[in-house]
């Protein structure tokens, strides 16, 4: 749950909010989960070898081509989508699994960089400090004052902002991405899906890596290295790594003469694993991250096919971001009872000071400055039991206390006004679940599980009483059938809420609900020919009720100026088809691709009508596309030195999608694009060279496009109001060399 201060129509941060995401007070519903890390295997994009096998890059080179163990890894991979150890190709629901090595090969850098390698997800960003992402057209949000519907883990603890996408990816095992509901096990604010990322864990073996790239014309590079082991072999093992990005971005404010969307970022985590006895295990993880970036640096467009990157603000607009994360894990085998219990502790911060041109324009208008923090205690204990050969189940409690802290300044030029705001929240969240999986039958099994969660805004200095308090049960039932050992498909119904909150004073509705989503899938898991190939697909129906939608500025209810809105805007239904597909033609050729296509329309916008007086532009969500693909290939060959090349390219690709209007008779339409990728890699026993380039054909797209209504029902007039936009990157070439020791 969040609640916001809206403020009057000539303050800075009414625009910041809808466009810059300068929101004032927040409070977030915020449910941390940990599922147990495991090892994997690499499926989808690329056919690289994974950490968690360490010897399996010299059985490719003796077998002159991919082992036999490597084509079946394919149908062998761990997750944990139902918060235990499992087959992807046993889990009953539409899963992936990117690896660390596939990440590699398609020069992913930050978190949100997955997108390109998950049918069904979609993530744009405007700032270092959010990003906008939707799973399947569900949870899609713009300002960060409401959480999205999409939630974000890293070793299961919860990070209730977006901004965390945008982080470096730091000694990551795998990132698991899982479309539909997952509220039953996972908590609210995942009614779309949700994003785990597993981080790598310390063993009985020293190892360690380090990486340096470079790359233009932007001034690419990142350098980073990590080193694991034991300290005492099965008692004490530690992992330490540490990561370091610069770039100067594409962009160049034309004004001030300087870059107008860098980002710096520096990254250090650590892990402890304690090994007292058989029984037990302790794990304690602790990172921080610092980012600094240009904050959303719009572009003065003349509509949604201007691809400028020339910005013309009279000043700097820039963020600074402070992760700080450490939590403690217990995990305990009660042989006895067949049990295995986990008990977690965790703390978040973030600090974020942001400041710049409060109108995005030439003229020095408005200038802002804003400072947060936010922070959060939770704790969790669960129960895996095994009751007989046939029956498990899991159940689980937790309890979570998030506060925000938020201070604005913005600054009138012309008349020399200085204009304070701040505002605190405090949220108290509870919650228990439960999940039985019982196999009746031969290759039959059915889960059935719900949760429970209940919060309460405790404590507000938002000039509004603390009004807000809700409850609501998401349950999930599936039934699935292994027809063949290559062949499993499942059907499933889940219900997925996202947390409502409170405006503060102006606003025409004090409160905004919940909104929920009840979504019927069914799909499949299919490999053959030796596990030369692997497919999965799903098919998806959701009814989406009183959904939070594109936020809004109204009359404010004081009677001076308009302030900003969030909202139940109405009702929606989203249906689709989803697809992976990795093929191993021979030993040395394999092909992967992934594809969405998806029907999101909005079927009523009675409540944002009567909220805010005008309608929702056309019945399209922004940002979201009706469909979207990734295909490649790669092909390794084995040099007669004993040393390998291998080759590998691929199409991202993104159909049309709105931009971002409050006009109700105009829809900016962004056109589809498509991205040409490669990496040429040569292989030295324990060094890698790769030679990349991203968008290779230098292709013109938008990230981002908010029409010039957002500015104009704010107020602004004449030459203040202007359409704006973030073009994507442009082509990027570079280097890289890894070595593993």
């Amino acid at each position: 749950m969040k609640i916001r201060e809206p403020k009057p129509l000539f303050c800075a941060a009414v625009i910041a909010s809808i466009i810059g995401g300068q929101a004032a007070a927040q409070v977030a519903n915020t449910p941390p989960n940990d599922p147990q890390p495991s090892a994997t295997t690499p499926s989808g994009a690329s056919s690289g070898t994974s950490s968690a096998d360490p010897d399996a890059r010299s059985k490719r080179k003796d077998s002159g081509g991919t082992s036999s163990e490597e084509e079946a890894s394919l149908a062998t991979i761990t997750v944990t989508a139902l918060r235990h150890e499992e087959s992807i190709s046993n889990v009953p629901v539409a899963v992936s699994a990117v690896t660390a090595d596939e990440l590699t090969t398609q020069n992913a850098l930050q978190v949100r960089d997955v997108a390109q390698l998950a049918p069904g997800l979609n993530i744009t960003t405007d700032s270092p400090a959010r990003a906008f992402i939707s799973m399947r057209g569900i949870g899609i949000t713009v300002l960060s004052s409401v959480q999205p519907g999409v939630g974000v883990f890293v070793d299961g603890i919860y990070e209730p902002d977006t901004g965390y996408l945008n982080s470096p990816l730091l000694d990551v095992e795998r990132i698991e991405v899982l479309r539909g509901p997952q509220g039953t096990l996972f908590g609210s604010n995942t009614e779309g899906g949700a994003i785990n990322v597993i981080t790598k864990q310390p063993g009985n073996t020293w190892e360690g890596k380090a990486s340096a790239d470079y790359a233009g014309p932007d001034k690419y590079g990142s350098v980073s290295a990590s080193v694991s082991g034991p300290i005492v072999p099965d008692l004490l093992q530690v992992q330490v790594g540490a990561a370091l990005h610069r770039q100067d971005g594409f962009m160049v404010n034309q004004l001030t003469g300087q870059n107008a969307n860098p980002l710096d970022q520096d990254a250090v985590d650590g892990t402890i694993r304690f090994l007292p006895s058989p029984v037990a295990t302790f794990t304690l993880n602790a990172s921080r991250d610092t980012v600094i970036g240009g904050n959303t640096p719009y572009v003065d467009s003349t509509g949604p096919s201007d691809y400028s990157t020339i910005v013309t603000e009279n000043a700097i607009r820039r963020v600074n971001l402070t992760y700080t994360a450490s939590n403690l894990k217990g995990e305990f085998d009660i042989q006895p009872l067949k049990t295995k219990m986990t008990v977690v502790g965790a703390f978040n911060e973030l600090e974020n000071q942001s400041s710049g041109d409060g109108d995005y324009g030439p003229v020095p208008y408005l200038n802002g400055q804003g400072w947060s923090n936010e922070h959060s205690y939770t704790g969790e204990v669960r129960f895996d039991t095994t009751w007989s050969a046939n029956v498990e189940s899991l159940l689980g409690v937790f309890a979570q206390k998030f506060i925000t802290n938020d201070q604005s300044i913005t600054e009138v030029i012309a008349s020399n006004l200085y204009l304070p705001s701040s505002s605190v929240g405090q949220v108290h969240t509870g919650a228990v679940y439960g999940s039985v999986f019982w196999t009746f039958a031969q290759g039959w099994k059915l889960t059935a599980g719900a949760r429970v969660d209940h919060e309460n805004l405790a404590a507000s200095t938002a000039a509004t009483a603390a009004a807000y308090k809700d409850t609501e049960v998401d349950p999930r039932v599936s039934l699935q059938h292994r027809w063949t050992p290559g062949l499993m498909g499942y059907v499933s119904v889940a219900r997925g809420s996202r947390g409502g909150g409170q405006n503060g004073p102006g606003s025409p509705n004090l409160i905004y609900k919940s909104d929920y989503v009840w979504t019927y899938e069914a799909g499949t898991k299919f490999t053959a020919f030796d596990h030369r190939l692997s497919m999965n697909s799903d098919v998806f129906y959701n009814n989406y009720y009183n959904f939070i939608g594109p936020n809004a500025l109204a009359p404010s209810t004081t009677g001076v100026g308009f302030v900003g809105v969030d909202l139940n805007a109405g009702d929606m239904k989203t249906y689709g088809f989803e697809d992976e597909l990795n093929v191993r033609a021979t030993n040395s050729l394999s092909f992967y691709g992934n594809l969405t296509l998806l029907h999101a329309r909005v079927t009523s916008d009675q409540e944002y009508i009567r909220i805010v007086g005008y309608g929702l532009p056309g019945d399209r969500i922004e940002f979201i596309p009706n469909w979207n693909f990734t295909v490649g290939s790669n092909y390794d060959v084995l040099l007669q030195s004993g040393d390998s090349l291998s080759w590998n390219a691929n199409v991202v690709a993104k159909g049309s999608r709105p931009g971002g209007s409050l006009d109700p008779t105009v829809i900016p339409m962004l056109s589809s694009y498509y991205l040409v990728n490669t990496t040429l890699t040569y292989e030295h026993r324990n060094m890698q060279v790769s030679l990349y380039a991203d968008n290779l054909l230098n292709k013109e797209y938008l990230e981002n496009y908010f029409d010039k209504s957002y500015l104009s029902r704010a107020g602004f007039t004449g030459d203040l109001v202007e359409d704006l936009s973030i073009p994507g990157e442009g082509r990027r070439v570079g280097v890289r060399v890894t070595v593993n020791f």
